[in-house]
């Protein structure tokens, strides 16, 4: 019965789909009415609730289900979690007015794990609805969303929901309420305008440089400008307002929400007040004088209500203490009269009170209503699109809009006309991939039945019947019956042949998933079979102008244009949440599926019929992917099915990253505890459908150099004698098993190191760099790899067109090391950079102190000086091995072979004989073999052990293969100055006070003040520590924040939801990294110490125990004693 009546109810879902389909392709046809919108909020703020009310508004689900049923939910962990996990879409439509509007709807997570989906829906859309918990009010990851939708220049509108929470649970007067919610609307727009400010003063920073310039040429006396800028900028639509009509106040599980333009409609009625007089004053200081019968300012002062509070409030207040909390039925009555609804007798007698609310407020304000028509009125339609917006998505990387090719700028044009014309540019941008089970897509789906097949088939039964009957009634003989009965069973099997064909290969289409693209047509129709081109993320439209014949269309592609291909568009959908429904065209404007693009497009794509479009700037992704798991099947034999199953996953997951390391091992890397869970489950249950075992997360760690301290571990200030143990005790250590000839270790630090074949000879130094400058480099990383690769094209004599604002951005970060690189050992630092790594854009500095060797500077691109020749002529011969022996070096750490950050190698002296140089060789020959050996050995997540040996053995291996001509001393003199230095950096490091860096992730629970004891508690165990704890404003609850290592994190959220039965929730995001202060090599000295920590000191070291585990981890040399001083215990009495 359940089954009949849940196929019913699936058969009226699709007789729905299919008469509203034909209104959706028309109205896809008109761009102005089209919205393309994504609710934006902190996780269980209500955004897929209040989807469900918007979906409930088409009839799509019921009303009675919306806020239970989750439609936009569709997979099962995420019923289960009740969160969600991956954004989805459904088209809607909505009649405002006259007019009739399309609004592609796109829910997206709220959970920090899934931020990456967050990006992939915003890019699509126009606009968006931030959701706020009136509670609650701005958490992280609102300010979060904000940012996004900031960065993609996109509009938001604001809902403020969970009201009923202030009536039920928190039980506010109305008075309070209004406080409360006034303080959620600053708290939302402090956060725009701190986004704005920043902007702004870009901007004036930008003008104050070109007016300066100009100033120079003018003489006289100058006047300063204090003004920031702030004062002549209109930001009054950045900001929400209720009375722009930008706000709604909602409760979506309760299903009314209302903005104030609809009560100044009704009071209009009533009282006769001007509507445009009722907005300028239900929101804010203003309350009605009876006597004088007017609206007067200044509510607060006079100790009068507001007239939000009288007019709004005050009734939905009355409405909740009739129906919930008194019952009473009269005042019930009386209410629903005055208001005019009518409610069905089976609600008013329902024992929860919370039925018959919901049936009065989806009738008196509707929530859908609401939120729907400021969608239509204040978010912007596809043909509003910035230009802003446009020319930030075409200009990729250190390339300026400007300096694009002609027929590229040109399709701004197509952009900002959203053109569904036959000759307008197909545009269109590929936010992700994402599976769907075969047997799901419209064609394989068993349809509905029409009305005429019904009728035919009831005229057959009918006939068949009635032959059965004549046939009964004449009589016939048993031999007709016999061969009525055989004809009717040989079409039987007939049938059953058939549809057995059939499902052969239905079962096989059952064993893969099929990928759908989900992406938006920003310009000309898209229609199915449709050839187009597929750019990938490193094309260039002026290359491929110059490559393609003039005229080129995809259907004739030529294939050697580098990251340019050609595919067909097999199939078009209309994304209906669950559903799918195939489309044969889709214009201008829309959000759409696009089947068969699998072999062509990993995660995201633009694709376009002009090879003259640029592929779109990179998604903005907020959480970066910190969390790692070795994965192998249980049964060997299965291997081929899970590397194809990881495949699947890359592909459909925008934030997850799938390595292979050196050993061979399977990693997974995910954003975070429940993003890996959901990655695992994923991976067995749908792509790869095997058994998988897991290994421990592998914790990534940094290594890293601190200046000598000035206390011991008892905090006594370290005397002389102790430094000079402890550079006995290194020296000691860095000369086991190596023949002192071959390595010196001075006092200093300093370490000398000599080829084995004694004809160079590489001295070096280990220097901490400041922690201002390691974040400067980390966070720019991105323009630190730019910077090597514009480099690279002058060192190879090419030409760059490189935009002025990366210019700028390189000569910003010259500037800000200058500054932070300060005092007598830092002088002239930056201009002496050698190379950065690990990887050439790392956190490390390799410093050319070499006397008398004046090298071309990193920062080249800024001068511009000398022809690139003479610059070349001026490196020495094998200066690229010094630089790959420091890449590998800073690739594997001594400690536990991870990457070193925040260290500088000062390179001392450097000297070759003259018999070691090869003869008439071209440095630019040797730069191609380092630059061979370093890709070979610096593969990602290349941490293992066989990188040492890797990076070693890579040059000759290599240099084995160049030509003839080379010199014969050649060959080992480049892999032995590469191995050498990579070991003088290693001792030079080890000469150092060396420490461990941990990832940290910044946490923020909320916690009422009952359970703020055992939030401590889990956080002091965890080794977590907390920088501030607050109490929010009319709340009794508690904001803690702090930072914990990620590797104490695993099972943290469970735990302390446990602990506090579930009255406390922690979001953590990757913050940064952190120097552990203790010693892993720490043995105690001092006799203080001896006292303190006894002789063996077996107290727990927090960085070794991290170290070993590491090194365990790799199969690396672990000095462990199992047992020491092992005793037989002693009782008093022997057993008898």
């Amino acid at each position: 019965e359940r089954r009949a009546a849940f196929s019913y109810f699936l058969f009226q879902v699709f007789a729905m789909g299919h008469t509203s389909l034909d209104k959706i392709i028309a109205l896809q046809r008109n761009p102005a009415n089209i919205r393309n919108l994504c609710i934006l909020a902190h996780v269980d703020h209500g955004k897929t609730t209040l989807a469900d009310c918007l979906v409930a508004s088409n009839g799509i689900i019921s009303s009675r289900l919306a806020g239970k049923l989750r439609y936009l939910d569709s997979r099962e962990d995420e019923q289960i979690r009740g969160i969600t996990m991956k954004s989805s879409a459904i088209s809607l439509h909505y009649r405002n007015g006259d007019q009739e509007y399309l609004l592609n709807l796109i829910d997206s997570p709220g959970h920090v794990d899934f931020s990456s989906e967050v990006s992939t829906a915003v890019r699509l859309c126009d606009g968006a609805i931030v959701v706020v918990d009136a509670v609650e009010g701005v958490c992280p990851q609102t300010q979060v969303v904000l940012r996004q939708a900031w960065l993609e220049n996109i509009r938001p509108v604001l809902v403020i929901n969970k009201i009923d929470r202030l009536i039920v649970e928190l039980k506010f007067t109305s008075q309070e309420a209004y406080t409360h919610l006034q303080k959620i609307l600053e708290q939302v727009n402090a956060v725009t305008g701190t986004l704005f400010t920043s902007k702004v003063l870009e901007e004036r920073a930008e003008k104050k440089k070109e007016e300066e310039t100009e100033s120079e040429t003018l003489s006289g006396e100058q006047v300063y400008d204090w003004s920031a800028g702030l004062e002549d900028t209109d930001d009054s639509h950045l900001y929400f307002s209720p009375d722009q009509g930008n706000v709604v106040f909602a409760s979506a599980i309760d299903g009314w929400g209302f903005r104030i333009q609809q009560f100044a409609q009704i009071y209009r009625q009533k009282m006769g007040i001007k509507a445009e007089v009722l907005l300028k004053t239900l929101w804010g200081d203003f309350y009605l004088n009876a006597k004088a019968k007017k609206i007067m300012k200044g509510a607060q002062a006079k100790g009068k209500k507001p007239l939000f509070v009288q007019f709004v409030l005050d009734n939905i207040w009355s409405l909740y203490d009739a129906v919930i909390t008194r019952r009473d039925k009269e005042k019930v009555e009386k209410v629903m009269a005055s208001l005019g609804v009518k409610v069905m007798t089976r609600d008013s007698r329902h024992s929860d009170p919370k039925v018959l609310l919901s049936a009065i407020c989806s009738q008196w304000l509707p929530v859908s209503q609401a939120v729907l028509s400021m969608v239509c009125e204040k978010l912007p339609s596809p043909l509003d699109i910035a230009t802003e917006r446009v020319e930030k998505l075409l200009s990729v990387g250190a390339r300026r809009f400007d300096l694009l090719p002609e027929q590229t700028q040109e399709l701004k044009r197509a952009f900002l006309q959203c053109s569904s014309e036959e000759n307008a540019p197909v545009i269109v941008f590929v936010s992700k991939m994402f599976a769907v089970d075969t047997k799901a897509l419209p064609q394989n789906r068993q349809r509905p039945l029409t009305q005429e097949e019904i009728a035919q088939r009831r005229e057959l039964a009918r006939q068949r019947h009635a032959d059965r009957m004549a046939a009964d009634h004449s009589g016939t003989t048993p031999q007709e019956g016999h061969s009525i009965v055989l004809d009717f069973i040989c079409k039987q099997n007939k049938m059953e042949n058939l549809t057995l064909k059939d499902s052969k290969p239905e079962e096989d289409e059952v064993q893969r998933e099929t990928f759908i693209a989900f992406a938006r047509v920003y310009s000309g129709v898209v229609k199915k079979g449709q050839r187009i081109f597929v750019l990938g993320p490193k094309y260039d439209p002026a290359q491929g102008l110059s490559m393609l014949p003039e005229g080129c269309s995809a259907s004739d592609c030529a294939p050697e244009v580098p990251h340019l291909s050609c595919c067909s568009m097999e199939s078009i959908y209309l994304l209906m949440g669950r559903e799918l429904e195939e489309l044969e065209e889709v214009p201008a404007g829309n959000v759409l599926g696009v089947g068969g693009l699998e072999e062509y497009v990993l995660k995201s794509a633009t694709l376009s019929t002009s090879p003259a479009c640029p592929p779109f700037i990179p998604l903005n992704f907020e959480a970066a992917p910190i969390v790692r798991v070795a994965i192998e099947p249980k049964h060997p034999s299965e291997m081929p099915k899970l590397v194809r199953g990881m495949r699947l996953l890359n592909q459909a997951d925008p934030c997850a990253e799938v390595l292979i390391q050196e050993t061979g091992e399977h990693v997974l890397v995910t954003a975070g505890e429940v993003h890996l869970q959901r990655c695992l489950d994923d991976l067995r249950d749908r792509f790869a459908k095997i058994k998988i075992s897991v290994s421990e997360p592998i914790i990534p760690f940094r290594e890293t150099v601190v200046r000598p301290p000035k206390v011991d571990m008892v905090n006594e200030e370290l005397g002389k004698q102790q430094k000079v143990a402890i550079i006995h005790q290194v020296k000691e250590e860095a000369s086991q098993g190596r023949s002192s000839d071959t390595l010196h270790v001075d006092p200093t630090g300093l370490v000398t190191l000599n080829t084995p074949n004694k004809l160079t000879t590489v001295s070096v130094r280990a220097i901490p760099l400041p922690a201002e400058v390691t974040c400067l480099l980390e966070s720019s990383s991105e323009l630190i790899r730019t910077l090597e690769q514009i480099n690279m094209s002058l060192r190879e004599g090419k030409s760059l067109d490189i935009s002025l604002k990366t210019l700028e951005s390189i000569a910003g970060l010259k500037a800000q090391l200058e500054t932070l690189l300060q005092g007598r050992k830092w002088r002239n630092a930056v201009e002496r950079i050698w190379a950065f790594g690990p990887r050439r854009y790392g956190p490390n500095i390799l410093l050319n102190n070499v006397e008398g060797y004046q090298r071309p500077s990193v920062w080249q691109c800024l001068d511009r000086v000398g022809e690139v020749g003479a610059q070349a002529a001026l490196l020495r011969d094998f200066d690229n091995s010094i630089i790959s022996g420091f890449q590998l070096a800073t690739l594997s750490g001594p400690m536990c072979e991870e990457p070193l950050m925040g260290v500088c190698v000062s390179v001392e002296r450097w000297d070759i004989q003259a018999s070691a140089a090869p003869q008439n060789q071209d440095s630019l020959d040797e730069d191609s073999v380092s630059h061979e050996a370093l890709a070979n050995s610096a593969v990602e997540g290349s941490r293992e052990t066989c990188a040492k040996v890797e990076g070693t053995e890579a040059v000759p291996s290599q240099t084995k293969r160049r030509p003839e001509a080379a010199s014969a001393d050649y060959r080992p003199v480049s892999g032995q100055l590469i191995a050498i230095m990579k070991e003088a950096c290693r001792h030079a490091f080890q000469a150092q006070p060396q420490r461990l860096m941990a990832a940290m992730y910044t946490c923020e629970v909320m916690a009422t003040a009952e359970v703020l004891g055992r939030v401590y508690g889990v956080l002091g165990k965890r080794e977590g520590r907390v920088l501030h704890e607050e109490m929010k404003e009319g709340t009794d609850m508690f904001i803690i924040k702090a930072v914990l290592p990620v590797a104490e994190s695993f099972g943290f959220a469970d735990e302390i939801r446990k602990r506090t039965s579930g009255l406390a929730s922690p979001q953590l995001v990757f913050s940064h990294w952190e120097v552990i202060s203790s010693d892993p090599h720490w043995v105690p000295t001092t006799e203080e110490e001896y006292l303190h920590f006894g002789e063996k000191a077996d107290s727990t070291n927090q960085a070794l125990k991290y170290m070993n585990a590491v090194r365990r981890r790799k199969g690396l040399y672990v000095e462990e004693k199992i047992v020491e001083h092992a005793e037989k215990q002693r009782t008093l009495s022997k057993n008898k």
